[in-house]
C-alpha cells in the first residue's frame, strides 16, 4: 500500500505543479525505399488541479497509515 501511496503522491504532484503529462510520437508519414518522411505528434493527458489535490491527499494518507 506504501507503493501506491507514493505513486498516488507523485502523480498528483505532476498534476498540481505540471498541469499532466506530455509527451512526443513519431509518426510516419511516408515509406517509399530510402525517402522516408516523419512527423512529430505532442500528445497530452491532462491532470486537472482537482484531481492532482485528490490523489495527493490519498497518497499520504496511504503512506501514513499503519499497516496491518
Amino acid at each position: 500500500m506504501k507503493v501506491l501511496g507514493v505513486v498516488l503522491v507523485v502523480l498528483g504532484l505532476i498534476g498540481l505543479i505540471y498541469g499532466g503529462v506530455n509527451w512526443t510520437r513519431k509518426k510516419t508519414v511516408l515509406d517509399a525505399g530510402p525517402v522516408e518522411i516523419t512527423t512529430d505528434k505532442h500528445e497530452r493527458l491532462p491532470i486537472s488541479p482537482i484531481a492532482g489535490t485528490v490523489m495527493l491527499v490519498a497518497g499520504v494518507v496511504l503512506m501514513v497509515r499503519p499497516g496491518r
